[in-house]
């Protein structure tokens, strides 16, 4: 006979009267033992790992990231689609004005709301030449293709971002957008196109020129005729149609394309350059066989002014300087004052005026100078003589010539 009391967990055994023990009753207290291990285990409490405390607190960890990464993701796609609402509503830029145009900058002017003005962080400027008449089509309109610039107070100058031309048509647009942190651009529509023209070369462009030129210029030769060279048929029509004068003509567009002469000043056209060896104006001409002289110092003098116009060359090693010659308080003379450099007539690096009882007169010996006069000059003011020259230069014609874009003696850094 056996007992079993769990909370001591102790038996007695009692003697076989055969002399052996109860084996059975010794399995049945193993079995017991042996539930009493699997009560007191964490696999009969919880039944597997994922119910014990360490597998729940685990599971209850990933459900949390979970959720966690669920509300991350609804408020970026809210924060997205708010942001794409913004982007809608920037205003397209419009009523866009141009002004203070030189040959080489601008200032851009346009309307948004205010709201836009308060937010809006980068301006985008797509600018290019006007050609053939049209209105500019931009290749990727969609995107900045020019010049990106931080929103400043308008309006916005624009310098230095182009090689601008001058005295050149252009066309330009403009873009608002707001830089978003991971640096992509919230941006408006394209305003409509404008176009505009840049101006002359300013007095520094020219200054600029000036000094260019003056490196180049050589020693002085004496000389005493100022001469024009035409056919025939030129002095014929001057004769029957001109009152026997040489009228002012409008200046042509070769040299520097930015000269503000170029297609506005009207004037005759003199040479006085002189060969090394004879002191005289040269055998040839490219412009015609019948030269017109007419004395030095006819023109310059102390009554006229002297301005320095352009510098230039036509792909060649030797180069031309414009200059205008005006009776002071023409109208030329008007014209000139202000837009371009005044030289001092007795003392500059290109053509001089050196008083005295008999005025000596020299020009640069190493640039081929190009005279203006402003004023008509009459036939009978000087002499016609053919000239013995036996061919003619016609690749020495500066007619409409362009000047040369790549010479590094001629040209400054603002245009051709």
């Amino acid at each position: 006979m056996h007992f079993y009391t769990p909370a001591v967990c102790c038996s007695v055994v009692v003697p076989n009267p055969r002399g052996g023990s109860q084996s059975g009753e010794g399995r049945e207290r193993e079995r017991e033992r042996e539930r009493e291990r699997e009560r007191e285990s964490p696999q009969s409490v919880y039944g597997n790992q994922s119910a014990s405390p360490l597998g729940f607190l685990h599971s209850r960890a990933t459900t949390q990231t979970a959720a966690a990464s669920s509300r991350s993701l609804l408020i970026w796609t809210t924060a997205r689609s708010e942001t794409m609402g913004e982007a809608e509503l920037l205003s397209t830029p419009h009523n866009i004005q141009i002004s203070e145009v030189t040959c080489d900058s601008f200032h851009v002017a346009w309307e948004m709301t205010p709201e836009d003005t308060a937010r809006v962080t980068h301006y985008f400027i797509d600018l290019s030449r006007k050609e053939g008449g049209e209105q500019n089509r931009f290749k990727h309109r969609d995107v900045p293709t020019k010049l990106v610039a931080k929103a400043v107070p308008l309006p916005m100058a624009v310098r230095g971002h182009w090689f601008l031309s001058p005295r050149t048509e252009y066309c330009v647009a403009v873009q608002t957008a707001i830089r978003q942190p991971d640096g992509d651009y919230q941006v408006s529509e394209w305003s409509q196109v404008v176009e505009f023209c840049t101006g002359d070369y300013a007095m520094d462009h020219l200054q600029q020129l000036l000094d260019k030129a003056q490196g180049v210029a050589g020693r002085m030769l004496r000389f005493s005729v100022f001469y024009r060279n035409q056919h025939p048929e030129y002095f014929q029509y001057v004769r029957t149609q001109c009152g026997g004068a040489m009228l002012p003509s409008l200046k042509d567009n070769s040299g520097s394309h930015g000269s503000p002469i170029n297609g506005k000043l009207c004037g005759v056209f003199l040479s006085c350059n002189t060969e090394f060896d004879t002191g005289l104006p040269p055998k040839d001409s490219p412009y015609g066989p019948l030269r017109f002289h007419i004395s030095a110092g006819h023109l310059l003098n102390p009554n006229a002014h002297l301005y320095f116009a352009d510098f230039y060359c036509m792909y060649t090693a030797y180069h031309y300087v414009v200059l205008v010659v005006a009776p002071v308080g023409s109208e030329g003379d008007r014209f000139c004052s202000g837009r371009m450099p005044l030289l001092d007539l007795t003392a500059n690096p290109f053509l001089i005026y050196v008083p005295g009882p008999e005025p000596t007169f020299c020009h640069a010996s190493d640039v081929i100078l190009e005279v203006l006069y402003t004023e008509p000059l009459a036939l009978d003011q000087g002499t016609l003589v053919q000239i013995s020259g036996h061919h003619q230069l016609m690749s020495l014609s500066t007619a409409n010539a362009k000047k040369d874009p790549s010479c590094k003696v001629c040209n400054i850094s603002v245009g051709r």
